[in-house]
């Protein structure tokens, strides 16, 4: 993934978790239960914490495959976990209930991969 479009998606990612939010909060506040409104909590922190997380490891000076990786695996990692979570809390979609936790496993992944290539960066240092 090109370093441009990962800050643009990060960006992305992050400007619709506040917007999303918000939403969670003024206008669905009296639709959800109390529970769905939490795994709708859950989605909009997970995705802001990735979507920073994003444009982090966009500007960090990891070798290109293995930055690459890592942002595919946050982004992806966004649309398994968090878009699950959503369709989850307002949908009762519960056959997604198996795609939330390859998300949090690609999240896992990209952290480690991260970790890694800093690892990687202070070895050449």
């Amino acid at each position: 993934m090109a370093r441009p479009l990962a800050s643009f998606l990060g960006a992305l990612a992050c400007g619709s978790a506040v917007g999303l939010g918000a939403f969670g909060a003024h206008g669905l506040k009296g639709v959800l239960e109390p529970a769905q409104l939490d795994t709708w909590n859950t989605a909009v922190l997970y995705q802001l914490v990735h979507g920073l997380a994003m444009l982090v490891a966009a500007l960090a000076p990891l070798p290109q495959r293995l930055g690459s990786a890592v942002l595919h695996c946050f982004g992806w990692g966004i649309l398994c976990f968090s878009g699950s979570l959503y369709l989850l809390a307002t949908a009762g979609m519960k056959f997604l209930g198996p795609v939330t936790p390859l998300g949090g496993v690609l999240f896992l992944v990209g952290w480690i991969l991260f970790a890694a290539g800093a690892l990687r960066l202070g070895r050449k240092s």
